[in-house]
């Protein structure tokens, strides 16, 4: 019997798609695009079709495991329930609850992710990871300008006389806003890339620039002073609604356009065209995530803002600094899913140092790791660092689907559902603002069980099961109820598969700001509260001539990490052959000095670590750029985190995995 179902794909990139799932007897038989969602329409991408491979693979785990003299057993769930909420009780009663680690990330979604805080809340507080690998530097950025990270309604493009795509390659991972382009073009909107790669989006674009990694600030910072020059500026804007901008115009001076050229390799007449642009509003700026993945990160994100605020593109329909959405997460009451009042103690780790402090805590030291939603042994930067520091803790757990680098490493290994193997609703945190249903659709394998069961066991056998003693329809009914007074309920929300949030299609369109100003702010209070400098700044990368000419000449080319294109970070390698090789890619010029050719195995390598792949030389990307995608894993040639720093971002929030230089020599074949 075959039955087909609305859904939704649970993994947190920009579009969050409806899905429309085949099920026969009893197996997800296909996955394909929901054509009634508002936003997706039909289309979505090969990350959300291997959902189904994901589901049905025979690599599943099935059972939970216990590693015994270094070999996996297989256990029942009562003894590994059991033997986990006895060290949890005695590691509370010996060292305090902090000695517990819980090590995460968010590349899936779901409402009901959530009761993992309100599990470790009700245990009494843990070490908790804040900042994020992703998108934190950014998030922090835009919260300093504006007082938070709002994007336009994905339909505003419209209203938009020209679009910049600053470090964004949509067409590979936002592709309903390439959808967007390919449709604004056509009615003579024009379309602006900017990126140290000439990918899939540039090809389409009216004008492509390419800047050099790492300098994009500086490339905002000579588009100002041009429009400045040629008096391009929206002064009633920035005299009602802004404070700090005298500081702006002070950094200004300090920097000549010849140096600018010189920074970011990008002649003056570019900066000039787009000055031109920007004034002629509404310009619709959609930021990436790569470019603040550098110390000098949040700065640069808040350069680019200040570009947006200074033409006047703020709060209009047409324009914006589009980065996060994060109006649409903030629609829900996740206190009441978390229960932070609960929490007696606590203490954070940053995401990007995990590793680092791990191995320095003290009073606790750490005895614990519990891992939900992420593979840190892949995608935590400084590789052989986090193997070092979970090989150094007593007991590690790992809730998971497959034998991932992460969950080779546990001590215990706990099984758990599919997307399509439980019920949540979902949504996006970076574009549009629907929420999706998500049904059970099938029975999962072997003894996979959802998170909410684990946590609501070991609830029971640690003291606060009366904190569990939820259905997960009334947990998803806690998480909708203050949707309730704009008429979306979980009944509703059944019924009819997606919602529109009330969210602001034209953020900040009275001119109030959330920043204690109640401005926008191109010197930040909120960055002064927090003992930093809330001025823009001139600042690098670390890892660059500048700042490190040493380190440079050791290792003269830049490496970019970006998303792979099937897999969502790591998460699917395993399951596309086509991917389980690692690709080196090259710009011609670093082909040329080294003597590589296409197919040619390379060792790329730094003081961090190395590895070898094979060589695919770019037709177009900013000359000394190497590219090696994220998530591979160490059986496929190892992750590219070998290579990457821990280093924290300048405003503490956010990864350094671009600000990484390496250097490049050919293998020859055995």
């Amino acid at each position: 019997m075959e039955e087909i179902h609305v859904t939704s794909c649970p993994l947190n990139c920009w579009d969050v798609c409806g899905l429309k799932v085949t099920v026969q007897d009893g197996k997800v038989a296909k996955v394909d695009g929901d054509e009634t969602h508002p936003i997706t329409q039909g289309k979505i991408c090969a990350r959300g079709r291997m959902l189904k491979e994901r589901t049905n693979s025979s690599e599943r785990l099935l059972y939970p495991l216990k590693k015994v003299n270094g070999q996996f057993t297989r256990i029942s769930w009562e003894q590994a329930l059991d033997e986990v909420a006895d060290k949890l009780k005695e590691i509370k009663d010996r060292y305090g609850t902090t000695a517990v680690l819980h090590s995460h990330d968010y590349a899936n979604n779901g409402l009901l992710k959530n009761l993992d805080k309100r599990f470790f809340n009700c245990y009494g507080g843990v070490t908790e990871l804040t900042g994020s690998l992703c998108w934190g530097s950014g998030i922090e950025a835009q919260t300093w300008d504006f007082g938070n990270s709002y994007s336009h309604a994905p339909e505003d493009i419209q209203n938009s006389r020209h679009v910049v795509i600053w470090g964004r390659n949509v067409a590979r991972t936002n592709m309903h806003l390439f959808q967007h382009l390919l449709a604004a073009k056509k009615r003579g909107t024009k379309i602006i890339v900017i990126d140290p790669l000439f990918q899939q989006t540039a090809q389409i674009a009216d004008m492509y620039v390419s800047v050099k990694p790492g300098m994009d600030a500086f490339l905002a910072m000579g588009i100002i002073k041009e429009m400045l020059r040629l008096g391009l500026e929206d002064r009633a804007f920035i005299a009602h609604h802004t404070v700090g901008f005298a500081d702006v115009e002070a950094m200004l001076e300090n920097v000549t356009m010849e140096k600018i050229e010189r920074l970011t390799e990008v002649d003056r007449g570019v900066m000039t065209e787009l000055a031109v642009i920007y004034g002629n509003r509404p310009t619709a700026t959609y930021l990436g995530l790569g470019m603040q993945r550098y110390a000098n990160g949040g700065n640069t994100i808040r350069w680019i803002d200040a570009l947006v605020a200074i033409s006047g593109n703020v709060g209009i329909p047409g324009g914006g600094a589009n980065f996060g959405n994060l109006q649409v997460g903030q629609c829900f009451d996740i206190d009441a899913l978390a229960l932070p009042e609960r929490k007696t103690a606590s203490r954070t780790f940053t995401m990007m140092k995990q590793a680092e402090s791990i191995l320095q805590a003290v009073n606790p030291d750490i005895k614990m790791i519990i891992v939900t939603c992420g593979n840190p042994l892949t995608q935590v930067p400084n590789t052989n660092l986090v193997k070092k520091a979970f090989q150094s803790v007593d007991t590690v757990v790992v809730f998971e689907q497959f034998m991932t680098d992460t969950a080779a490493l546990a001590d215990y290994v706990l099984p758990v559902t599919t997307v399509f193997e439980e019920e949540d609703v979902y949504y996006s945190s970076m574009y549009h603002a629907y929420v999706n249903y998500g049904p059970k659709l099938v029975e999962p394998p072997g003894e996979a069980k959802p998170d909410l069961w684990i946590w609501t066991e070991l609830a029971k056998r640690l003291g606060f099961a009366t904190d569990f003693a939820y259905t997960r329809e009334e947990f998803l009914k806690m998480g909708l109820k203050p949707l309730e007074r704009y008429g979306i309920t979980l009944e509703r929300l059944k019924k009819e598969k997606h919602l529109l949030l009330p969210v602001q299609p034209v953020p900040w369109s009275d001119y109030r700001f959330q920043t204690p100003s109640g401005k926008y702010e191109f010197t930040s209070a909120l960055a002064q509260q927090k003992g930093m400098n809330g001025k823009l700044q001139m600042m690098y990368p670390t890892e660059s001539e500048i700042v490190n000419p040493l380190l440079a000449k050791k290792y003269p080319y830049r490496l970019l990490t970006i998303h792979p294109l099937r897999s969502n970070h790591s998460q699917h390698y395993h399951l596309v052959e086509s991917i389980q090789s690692l690709k080196i890619e090259v710009s011609k010029d670093v082909a040329e000095e080294k003597g590589l050719a296409e197919g040619d195995k390379a060792r790329v390598f730094n003081d961090r670590g190395e590895l070898i792949g094979t060589v695919k030389i770019l037709a177009k990307a900013h000359p000394k750029t190497i590219n090696i995608d994220e998530g591979q894993w160490a059986k496929f040639g190892g992750a590219v985190n070998v290579l990457t720093s821990d280093r924290e971002s300048d405003n503490g929030r956010g990864s350094t995995l671009y600000d990484c230089l390496v250097n490049i020599e050919k293998v020859e074949n055995d």
